[in-house]
């Protein structure tokens, strides 16, 4: 009978842990990260008797979570793969709205520009479509100022962001670490904590929301954390930590750096996974370039309207004067050249932009060493060729020889062995451009010389309005002024051909396409349309011009070319602004003939770009939205608690407590049985 209240007995307590388990579930099923728990039962050691060995009853051998380390592992690489799809998501998404917007985007800015610029060539004399042009290009101007501020507010958001990421990253890890140490202490009977390894695995995949991380478990039952490219962010009960600090290079560009002990490392470009590295993803591939980008059409823009006007007249007969900013003005020039914060010297040298088409969206990287300057390219880390010039400013061509449109300033004090600075030459493109002209009558719409006919010719022959295909921007009137140029037909002896002033005037010449002399002078042929090139030259400054000429001159026949003095009507260099609307003047490369994009073209490639990688996140946040509700759904299948199976088991357990307690009563009853026998 004892044999059998013991056996009893231990269905009892078998009965009320299983309810009390059950009963945890059902108070747990919507606690973060909890996994189901469940108790294993095993017999009792048998008592040997003459008939053979007879059962004692039952114990509990072990209380186990459902769990699977692999399903954790997976549901934990999940979420820091659209952890970070998402948090590019939203940066770029706003971004792409921006650029492409029809109140918000440079491409409504820029039509109107060019749209005014047309109105005013058609009546170049009339002073309020001179005032329009003013206008269009003073909110041209803005609206570049207003996207650079909006990037600008967006790179702060992103590096407060990382700040804020980086803080519950180090307090998750703080946290884990404390799990870690009361695990190992409550292991040491053998025995493994749930509820702490419960806590632990919700620490470890919150903290996978925010950074990618790897888990290696130790033998002791604590995680050992990892991130970037292996640096132990937690291991046992130790923890490091991150911090958000400006930039060495750009201080409005913050940097992620991993703190262990007493020694610091910069893992930026190491961090992947979670909130923080879609951020630093998104930056790194759209932010910067896109920044790039709009700075270098803004200088384009710029130079190439600026470089225009200074071939032109304006109404009072005087050379044009720039629309937009000085973009090389000394202290712009300083503000493309970021020192490191960890130089020797103070030096600073400055940045000027010298070709605008030439210049690429990338950024560089230049050091001082022993064999002096040296240049990378940060977007392809290809190395630059380093020219010094006959006034120390540095040239930098790429492997190619293709020139990449700045020169270096190196200044003074000179840099020390190992300095480093952060070239930016297109970074702050759009924030600078300003419209500085306010006077319309000052914009240089007429071209700088005219042609005419003498009026006493006796052929046929026209000659058409010269064109300033090549010169010094802005040019010399001087100069120009006193370049007047008589051409008197010869022809040949069968009549078919034509010569025009040979030899020339002193300092000027005729010249084929790419400003080559040509010796002898060129014939050409009557009753044809025919272009001419001829060179002017004065000490250093050279100007070519061509213009038509057709029909059939006579011989003797006589043509000029002077200043033009009076060209109040005249709308050539008004039509060649409108045209610069089309022409190729951005990302062009000497040696590939054809490439570069216009103004348009050059936006539109920007936005396209941002658009295709917008979609493309699109697709990645819903494929990994997906693949996360998969990872999610297998993890819960076997972990989670189903309230239908807890309430089954209830059931079950209180029947088995009942049938326990029976077991009770029937020893009861046969003790008393046993006694009454006695009385």
């Amino acid at each position: 009978m004892a044999d059998l209240l013991n056996i009893g007995l231990s269905g009892l307590s078998a009965s009320k842990t299983q309810l009390s388990i059950t009963g945890h579930n059902i108070s747990n099923v919507n606690t973060p990260g909890y996994t189901r728990q469940d108790a294993t039962q095993a017999t009792r050691l048998a008592q040997f008797s003459g008939a053979g060995y007879i059962g004692s009853g039952t114990t509990l051998v072990d209380v186990r979570r459902s769990y699977s380390e692999f399903l954790t592992s997976q549901l934990r690489s999940s979420t820091a793969l659209n952890s970070d799809v998402a948090a590019y998501k939203s940066q770029i998404d706003q971004l792409d709205s921006l650029l492409a917007g029809t109140t918000t985007g440079i491409t409504p800015a820029l039509q109107s520009f060019f749209s005014a610029l047309q109105t005013a060539a058609e009546d170049p004399a009339n002073i309020p479509a001179r005032q329009l042009v003013l206008a269009e290009s003073e909110g041209l101007a803005r609206r570049f100022n207003t996207v650079y501020d909006r990037l600008a507010e967006q790179n702060a958001f992103t590096n407060k962001q990382m700040s804020a990421v980086t803080d519950q990253v180090n307090r998750l890890a703080s946290s884990i670490g404390s799990l870690n140490e009361a695990i190992a202490v409550a292991a040491a009977n053998g025995k493994q904590p749930n509820d702490l390894l419960d806590a632990r695995e919700e620490a470890v995949r919150q903290l996978s929301t925010y950074i990618g991380v790897t888990v290696v478990p130790q033998d002791d039952s604590s995680f050992n954390i990892f991130i970037g490219s292996g640096q132990p962010l937690v291991v046992g009960s130790s923890v490091a930590r991150l911090e958000v600090v400006p930039g060495q290079g750009d201080p409005n560009r913050h940097e992620v750096q991993f703190i262990s002990g007493g020694s610091r490392q910069g893992i930026t470009s190491q961090i992947s996974g979670g909130e923080l590295g879609g951020l630093i993803r998104y930056r790194s591939e759209v932010l910067d370039s896109t920044m790039n980008s709009l700075g270098r059409l803004a200088l384009a823009v710029s130079d190439q309207v600026n470089s225009q006007l200074g071939q032109g007249l304006d109404l009072k007969g005087n050379v044009g004067t720039a629309l937009f900013g000085d973009y090389n003005d000394p202290a712009l020039a300083k503000l493309r050249v970021n020192a490191f914060s960890g130089n020797s010297s103070n030096a600073q040298p400055a940045l000027n932009i010298t070709q605008t088409n030439l210049l690429t969206t990338s950024d560089y990287l230049m050091e001082y060493g022993a064999g002096g300057y040296t240049v990378r390219r940060l977007s392809d880390s290809q190395p630059m060729t380093v020219t010094t010039n006959a006034d120390g400013s540095l040239s930098i061509t790429d492997k190619s020889g293709r020139d990449q449109g700045f020169q270096i300033v190196p200044g003074t004090p000179a840099p020390a062995l190992g300095d480093k600075f952060t070239l930016q030459p297109t970074r702050r493109g759009a924030t600078d451009i300003t419209a500085v002209l306010d006077q319309a009558d000052q914009l240089a719409f007429a071209a700088p010389m005219r042609a005419e006919g003498n009026l006493q010719n006796s052929g046929t022959g026209l000659i058409g309005q010269p064109d300033l295909v090549n010169g010094p921007s802005p040019i010399d009137k001087s100069v120009l002024s006193a370049a007047s140029l008589s051409l008197e037909v010869t022809l040949s002896a069968d009549g078919k051909t034509y010569t025009l002033g040979d030899p020339l005037p002193s300092g000027w010449s005729y010249v084929d396409d790419q400003g080559n002399p040509l010796t002898p002078a060129p014939s050409f042929t009557s009753g044809t349309a025919n272009t001419v090139r001829v060179a002017y030259t004065s000490g250093t400054e050279t100007y070519q011009l061509a213009f038509a000429m057709s029909g059939r001159p006579a011989n003797g026949d006589d043509f000029s070319i002077a200043f033009n003095q009076s060209g109040v009507s005249d709308n050539r260099n008004a039509l060649k602004l409108a045209d610069l609307q089309s022409k190729q003047s951005i990302g062009v490369d000497n040696n590939v003939a054809g490439s570069g994009f216009s103004f348009t073209d050059g936006y539109g490639e920007l936005v396209e770009r941002v658009g295709t990688l917008t979609a493309q996140a699109r697709l990645d946040s819903e494929a990994n939205g997906a693949i996360l509700k998969q990872a999610t759904d297998n993890r819960d299948s076997l972990s989670a608690v189903n309230l239908d199976e807890e309430a089954a088991n209830l059931i079950k357990f209180e029947q088995y407590y009942n049938a326990s307690a029976q077991i009770i009563q029937v020893a009861r009853s046969l003790f008393d049985t046993l006694i009454s026998t006695f009385r």
